[in-house]
């Protein structure tokens, strides 16, 4: 057990290991549970409710159909990134998760925005400890899964980045397709607290589903080419450095050329297009030895510092060292020859194609 964003959390758990977790989770018809209760849940009401999150956050809230979510960030005036998260249309609400260790300056920020548009009709009620969060990864998440919901629920059609309020072995749940691995899967939002732990051991009454700890879930998330916050994003970072213009919208799309986010005249021109910034995130491969977060990363001569490794792992899947962090934009592209500082050596790298594992999110079959 660690401490982990103000929680103890397993690294791993007994008779596993790190390793053992992550190729179950990816392994064909197989399934990990992951205790993510340290995140935090708000429900948004209110007739103003997209309007308002637009004004503190990219990406367009107002055209999610009933059920439909999307990645987003919280952004600061400056474009920084303060967090991401999963924002949903539940119909009558809007469902936000947002990260454990951001939450509580999240609500802080939130609560700021609000003061701000005291004028407009939203209210914000924050779960706090009343509900939980389990995770349900891997391809055999919805056979496992599928069991323990209502009858007749149509698990073929419950599509990616969907969600919907709905129950678990009869226990009041929000369950959405999504997570933090590249595979197929959930996160279940436990209404309850204190049927957190009949829930998930429902779950892992399954042969084919077992927990899965921190250690792995980094390792897999990495390999899906995702970003941890406080390593790979933070407020000093904006979603063009950070690759992540598409959480704001396609060119020409409504929050391209309307903005109205924190920071927008910061990253885009008044077309829409982004504007360029001397660093960009990107992906490494080929360095023989794992490169841990805070490495500098050199040009291929060894000589000029260009950038820094923000997470690093060796790949269980590729058998591997993988890295992700920011070079200078101009040393960018895939295939570009560096070096990474490993321990006082400079290790030759190159510049890869994220995500390293080809992902397995579902697809609605047409």
């Amino acid at each position: 057990m660690v401490p982990f964003a103000g929680y103890e959390l397993p690294v791993q758990y007994a008779g596993a290991g790190v390793l053992k977790e992550h190729t179950h989770c990816r392994a064909p018809g197989k399934a990990s549970v992951f205790d993510v209760g340290h995140m935090g849940q708000i429900k948004w009401t209110g007739a103003d409710r997209a309007a308002f999150l637009e004004k503190c956050v990219v990406g367009d809230i107002k055209g999610l159909g009933a059920g439909e979510g999307r990645l987003s960030l919280l952004t600061n005036e400056s474009g920084g990134i303060l967090d991401d998260t999963v924002i949903t249309n539940a119909g009558d609400y809007i469902y936000m998760v947002v990260n454990g260790a951001c939450k509580v300056t999240d609500m802080a920020h939130l609560e700021k925005m609000m003061a701000e548009n005291s004028d407009m009709d939203v209210q914000m009620n924050y779960l706090g400890d009343d509900a939980t969060l389990v995770a349900l990864q891997g391809d055999g998440a919805k056979t496992a899964l599928q069991p323990l919901l209502p009858d007749g629920f149509d698990m073929e059609r419950f599509a990616f980045m969907t969600g919907v309020d709905t129950t678990v072995g009869g226990m009041e749940c929000r369950v959405t397709r999504c997570g933090y691995t590249g595979e197929d899967g959930f996160e279940i939002g436990v209404t309850h607290t204190k049927d957190a732990v009949a829930v998930a051991e429902l779950l892992l009454s399954n042969e084919n589903v077992e927990p899965c700890g921190l250690g792995a879930r980094d390792s897999l998330r990495l390999e899906a080419g995702l970003c941890l916050y406080g390593n790979d994003l933070d407020d000093t970072v904006n979603p063009v450095e950070g690759t992540l213009l598409w959480t704001i919208g396609p060119k020409d799309t409504r929050r391209r050329t309307e903005q109205g986010f924190p920071g927008a005249s910061n990253m885009l021109t008044a077309e829409g297009k982004p504007k360029k910034f001397g660093r960009k995130r990107v992906g490494f491969m080929g360095h023989t030895k794992p490169a841990r977060p805070g490495a500098d990363i050199y040009s291929a001569d060894g000589t000029t510092k260009v950038g820094t490794v923000t997470s690093g792992t060796v790949s269980p899947c590729l058998n591997a060292p993988i890295a992700m962090g920011y070079v200078e934009t101009a040393l960018g592209k895939n295939g570009t020859e560096l070096t990474v500082d490993i321990r006082g050596k400079k290790i030759p790298t190159k510049v890869a194609k994220m995500p390293f594992v080809e992902p397995n999110y579902w697809r609605v079959p047409e």
